[in-house]
């Protein structure tokens, strides 16, 4: 177990302490009025934690403080380092970005795509290419969530028992054959959609590593770079640390809700959201990728990976919004383009909040976000773990640590 530790004072990184501590009053006021039951939050510049901020609990009923070695369920910001993962296997030659998915998995030969019509009524045709490894990596290859309740592909995805990703009691390869049966939405690499896609990867990693995705990623991955409390699962010894998830009530509160299965290695191991990990590790993680696929020492990728996978790889240069299914397109992803597993700002005087060219980062669903701005050797996260229903805390969370540059 290692904790985060503050290296430096704001100042000397160029940070603005009384904009850190209006951030600070600002998340505060979440928890006191018990839209967040706690947080942390650290920003650090040239791998040095400039500002770390503990406040409210981790485990509201038993009263439990959030601690900086506390333990989240960092759900989506599992997909950055499942892309990486995919990037080592590319990297060794083991496999290529452009082989087409069912040299991998057989189960996606010949993919159909969604014409017209609903339910038993729906009508396909040969889709106009193979779905290749790097459209899973960006969202492009024309799978979809169940949850959606916006197409009539994610109807079907919700009649395979795929509404939350997963049949109940399922394990990935079996899940992954159910998403190979269902039509895409869209022809692959022409549009793009948040989706099943990292799960896919996860069985890939499997298949061409064979290895079990958790010791792919322990031995590849989380061991290298003493990610030493991060994984699919909790140990009893680490069980204490872990915080409670809450989902948004109603009327804008929170009360606890059910989790991914962590306590004991699951079934389904989730390469789009089922790690656990610690502000320490997650730091760890970033500073790898803000120092171009190395960390104390140790190689994990070469910065040319690295690069390739923090530039925006969407079709003519576009963004979310612009060439996103209906659901995405939405003001918050305007300037945003879409990297393997991370959003790119590529236009920031479209970004709704303040922006840099070129920074990247993801979130999670209960509440955890990063970012990395290479520009200003800046890189921040944040960690609660709440599920929203209507409470947005990233933009603001944005716009105030961009107020804190002070160079």
């Amino acid at each position: 177990m290692a904790r985060l530790r503050q290296d430096i004072g704001p100042e000397e990184a160029g940070l603005d302490a009384a904009a850190l501590e209006r951030l600070d009053r600002h998340f505060a006021r979440h928890v006191d009025e018990g839209r967040l039951p706690g947080c942390l939050l650290a920003v650090a510049r040239g791998g040095r934690v400039a500002h770390l901020t503990t406040y409210g609990l981790r485990d509201v009923a038993a009263g439990l403080p959030v601690e900086p070695d506390a333990l989240w369920r960092i759900y989506s910001m599992t997909k950055p380092v499942t892309a990486v993962a995919v990037l080592l296997l590319a990297q060794d030659g083991r496999l290529s970005l452009d082989d087409p998915l069912d040299r991998h998995l057989p189960a996606f030969a010949a993919p159909r795509v969604y014409e017209g019509g609903a339910g038993a009524g729906v009508r396909t045709r040969p889709a106009a290419g193979p779905v290749l490894i790097r459209h899973l990596l960006t969202h492009t290859a024309g799978l979809t969530f169940g949850f959606y309740h916006r197409h009539p592909v994610d109807a079907l995805y919700r009649e395979a028992g795929l509404e939350y990703s997963v049949p109940p009691g399922a394990g990935l390869a079996e899940t992954v054959e159910l998403y190979a049966r269902m039509p895409l939405q869209a022809d692959p690499g022409t549009e793009w959609n948040y989706s099943v896609a990292s799960n896919v990867l996860g069985r890939v990693i499997e298949v061409v590593s064979g290895q079990p995705l958790d010791a792919f990623f322990r031995d590849r991955i989380l061991g290298p770079l003493g990610m030493t409390d991060t994984g699919f699962h909790v140990t009893p010894e680490q069980a204490g640390r872990l915080a409670e998830l809450y989902g948004e009530t109603d009327d804008g509160g929170i009360e606890p809700v059910p989790g991914l299965p962590v306590r004991g290695r699951p079934r389904f191991l989730s390469g789009s959201g089922g790690l656990v990990s610690s502000a320490h590790d997650f730091h760890r993680f970033m500073e790898m990728l803000r120092r171009g696929g190395e960390l104390d020492g140790v190689r994990l990728l070469s910065p040319q990976w690295v690069a390739l996978m923090t530039r925006n790889h969407l079709p003519g240069g576009a963004t979310i919004r612009s060439c996103g299914a209906p659901v995405h397109r939405e003001p918050g992803n305007d300037g945003l383009g879409f990297g393997f597993n991370v959003s790119v700002v590529v236009d920031p005087a479209r970004t709704p909040v303040p922006s840099h060219l070129g920074t990247y980062g993801w979130t999670g669903v209960a509440t955890t976000a990063f970012w990395v701005d290479p520009a200003h050797d800046l890189t921040v996260q944040f960690m609660s773990q709440v599920r929203p229903k209507t409470l947005k805390v990233f933009p603001e969370l944005r716009r105030l640590v961009h107020e804190a540059l002070a160079d």
